[in-house]
This record gives structure tokens, C-alpha cells and sequence, in this order.
């Protein structure tokens, strides 16, 4: 898809003094598609983003907490941001920084890798040091989201599917993917709360051994748990409690099905309303880890309410030292009867 250039912001923000020296200014520049008109909100976003940016950088070379007050930021942007901060700093890994920016429908805008190294504290710390960012606009150019991108495999496959549902329907799915996997990094029970419907059902597989017998050895095998959404968010209350840090990532979606179709996608035949999404999850924590195949079925109402989780299975990858495929009857439509 060719891409234009459009014109770059000139203006330059002073530089900030710090303890440490002198912090350059962020500068950001917007690229559309040649068929997208360019928004006359666009320069706006492209000026706040390199302000967040730039006292991004300040704080985390000054070792010092973010000063919120004045970014153009909404409370919930502005709380996410301060979420990841609190996990570990960060900082912008460019001082001119381009990206292409999606503009949707309503005027809306999103830019979705904006480089980010991350520096924790703590050696052990889980996370890879290089990260993207998601920033998300409304069509005044005002920042209304901040959050952890998927890696790029994983963008990247999930909008190969576009014969599964259309181009804008997969942007959005993507982008509560996002919000989902930056809750779990973050700790937020909250928003992982208000994601999953009250009756969600949670299937869980464990790898567990088997007994001994005269005929027959111990052997590996996966063991499922149900839960439901009180008993989930509770195991995952004390989870929080028990780990200093927590780094979730989603590295690939599945590989299309024999009939062509994307099988790490799938919008139901049935109910036209609920969408199956297949991962591939790695958590790791300070005391856990493990990498497995996440199932989830999302409803997105007719109403144009949020969307709701009904459906969370999580099996292990490899049983032992064998790497299975994810089980169908548990990680598809199809084995919901949708």
C-alpha cells in the first residue's frame, strides 16, 4: 500500500531542563494512505503526542514520576499511562518519530507503533526492552487511549484475515486484544472485570501426572478447570497479589484453515454478533510462567455497546515435552455451537 508524505510539523517544543542534562523534544509526523484525506485535526494530534512523549522521556531520564497535569490527555488515556508507568518506566526510543495513522469513519484517529524501550528496575523484570505503543485520538485530535501493542507478527496476521470479516471490524477486535493483554500487564482487575459478561465461562488446562500402574507408567497429561467469572477474577486477584511484575504477549494468531479462511479470527454463522479469536499466549510473571493457546469468544452488540467476553479457554502447549495443537473442541466457534 503506497503511502504519502504529508507535510511535517515544523514547530519544535523547547527543550526541557533536567538533573541529568538537557532532554531533546519528542517531534512527531502523521503519514495517511493516498486515499485518505487528510484530517485538519491531525497536526493537533501530531503536537500532543510529542508532548506526552517528551515528558515520557524527561521523567525517565530525570528518574522521577510523570507530571501529568496539563498533557492533553482524557482521564482514561491519562490513567493507563500512569498504569504502565507504575509497572516500569519507560522511553520513547526516537526524538522524530513516524508513523502512519489510521482515521476512521467518526474522524477518530489511531497510531498503533510508537518505539518504546523499557527500563525496569529489577533485572528479573520479564518484559522484552523494546515495546510499541498504541495511541488512539478523537477527531479533535485529543489522545483518548495509551496502551501496549501486540508485537507486530501478530498485527500483522491478524489483518491477513480480511476474508473472515471486514477491514474495520478486525481494527476493532484488535484494539480490545490490546486493551485486554495491557490490563493483565498493568494489574488492572477492574477493566478485566467489566471485559467478561457475569455468566462468562473460564476453562483452564493444566498439565498434571498421571498415576503409576503395574501396566502402565506415569504419564503427562492435561487436566481442564471451569470456572465461572467470580471464581476467575478471584484466582487472579490473589495471581496479582503474589507477583511483583506481570508480562503478557500474544505472539502469533492461526494459520488458516484448509479452506482458506483465517482460523485465528471467525465471526459466528449463527450469531453474526459473536466473534472467536485464537492466540497464542506467553505469560510470564515474577514466580510463573508458561505459554499456551488462548481462546476468546467476544460479543459486540447491534447497540454499539462494549464489547463483552463470554468465553476465556487456556490449554498448554506442550504436554510432556510434546507440543500439541490447540484442541478444537475447546478453542473455535464450533465448540461453543456457534
Amino acid at each position: 500500500m503506497k503511502i504519502r508524505m504529508i507535510c511535517i510539523l515544523s514547530a519544535l517544543f523547547s527543550l526541557l531542563l533536567t538533573g541529568n542534562g538537557r532532554c531533546a523534544a519528542v517531534t512527531v509526523t502523521l503519514l495517511t494512505d493516498e486515499t485518505t484525506e487528510r484530517p485538519a485535526a491531525i497536526a493537533m494530534a501530531e503536537r500532543n503526542l510529542g508532548v506526552v512523549l517528551t515528558e515520557i522521556n524527561r521523567a525517565q531520564k530525570a528518574k522521577t514520576i510523570l507530571t501529568t497535569r496539563g498533557l492533553p490527555m482524557d482521564d482514561f488515556s491519562l490513567k493507563s499511562l500512569v498504569r504502565l508507568w507504575a509497572v516500569t518506566p519507560f522511553y520513547c526510543d526516537d526524538e522524530e518519530v513516524v508513523d502512519r495513522a489510521w482515521v476512521f469513519k467518526d474522524g477518530s484517529m489511531m497510531v498503533s507503533h510508537i518505539p518504546l524501550i523499557i527500563t525496569p528496575e529489577d533485572e528479573g523484570f520479564g518484559m522484552g526492552n523494546y515495546q510499541e505503543a498504541v495511541v488512539e485520538f478523537d477527531a479533535q485530535g485529543n489522545i483518548t487511549d495509551f496502551r501496549l501493542a501486540l508485537d507486530a507478527q501478530t498485527s500483522e496476521s491478524m489483518e491477513r484475515c480480511g476474508s473472515v470479516v471486514e477491514k474495520e471490524q478486525q481494527m476493532i477486535i484488535l484494539q480490545y486484544i490490546e486493551r485486554f493483554r495491557t490490563a493483565y500487564n498493568q494489574k488492572d482487575l477492574q477493566t478485566i472485570e467489566n471485559m467478561f459478561s457475569d455468566d462468562a465461562l473460564i476453562i483452564t488446562g493444566k498439565v498434571v501426572m498421571s498415576r503409576p500402574s503395574e501396566m502402565q507408567p506415569a504419564k503427562a497429561k492435561v487436566e481442564y478447570t471451569k470456572q465461572n467469572k467470580q471464581q476467575y477474577i478471584s484466582n487472579l486477584r490473589r495471581a496479582f497479589a503474589r507477583n511483583k511484575w506481570i508480562d503478557v504477549k500474544f505472539t502469533q494468531i492461526g494459520d488458516d484453515n484448509q479452506n482458506g479462511g483465517c482460523a485465528g479470527i471467525t465471526r459466528s454463522r449463527i450469531d453474526p454478533t459473536k466473534y472467536g479469536v485464537r492466540l497464542r499466549q506467553e505469560w510470564k510473571s515474577s514466580n510463573y510462567s508458561d505459554e499456551g493457546y488462548l481462546f476468546l469468544l467476544w460479543e459486540f452488540p447491534k447497540d454499539g455497546s462494549s464489547p463483552i467476553i463470554h468465553v476465556r479457554t487456556w490449554q498448554p502447549e506442550k504436554v510432556g515435552g510434546m507440543t500439541q495443537k490447540p484442541d478444537d473442541n475447546i478453542s473455535t466457534l464450533e465448540g461453543f455451537d456457534l
